[in-house]
């Protein structure tokens, strides 16, 4: 189903004027590793955005791309311009986050007294690199915060979107059963 939407949406903006869509497509792609492989999707991410198509796939972890997708996960995660860690404890996405935040500067100094028959003082200041969130530290974040990668810009921290706020709220079927 998936393959033949994307043929479908690919050969329609083909054939339009100026080789896109004259709307923007969407996928919301949820549960994206229970889908199951969609052909060639690898090759069809780094595509479809010329054509006004988007894809946004919604895992648990990465290691589930990389099951279905094996080496071709790595591209198309690099195909995918924002990515946004709600929180987890799955060791490789842990690890792949903590390296994408990067490392911050600190100032180390060192203070050496000897005392004996000649007292003698010596000071040692180091720069090093500390991991900005360490693994474990990401493992333990705090539930209503998440991290948020955007291409182009630094990582930043940032509050879960509260849905209850939404002025549309009242009409979803988190409100009510009767709008379900």
């Amino acid at each position: 189903m998936y393959s033949q939407m994307f043929n479908l949406l690919c050969t329609k903006a083909d054939t339009s004027p100026g080789g896109k869509l004259k709307n923007h497509v969407r996928c919301l792609l949820d549960e994206f590793a229970n889908i199951g492989e969609i052909p060639n999707f690898d090759k069809l991410i780094a595509t479809i955005r010329s054509r006004e198509i988007s894809a946004t796939i919604i895992l648990q972890t990465k290691s589930q791309l990389k099951a279905i997708y094996k080496d071709n996960s790595e591209t198309i995660e690099g195909n995918c311009d924002t990515m946004v860690f709600l929180g987890g404890k799955e060791k490789t996405t842990l690890k792949d986050i903590s390296e994408a935040l990067g490392k911050e500067t600190i100032d180390l100094f060192n203070e050496n007294i000897t005392r004996g028959q000649s007292e003698s003082f010596g000071m040692n200041y180091q720069k090093l690199g500390k991991d900005l969130k360490s693994p474990d530290e990401l493992a333990v974040m705090d539930g209503d915060k998440c991290i948020v990668m955007v291409r182009g810009v630094r990582p930043f921290l940032s509050d879960k979107y509260n849905t209850s706020k939404h002025p549309e709220f009242e009409r979803t079927g988190m409100y009510s059963d009767n709008n379900k």
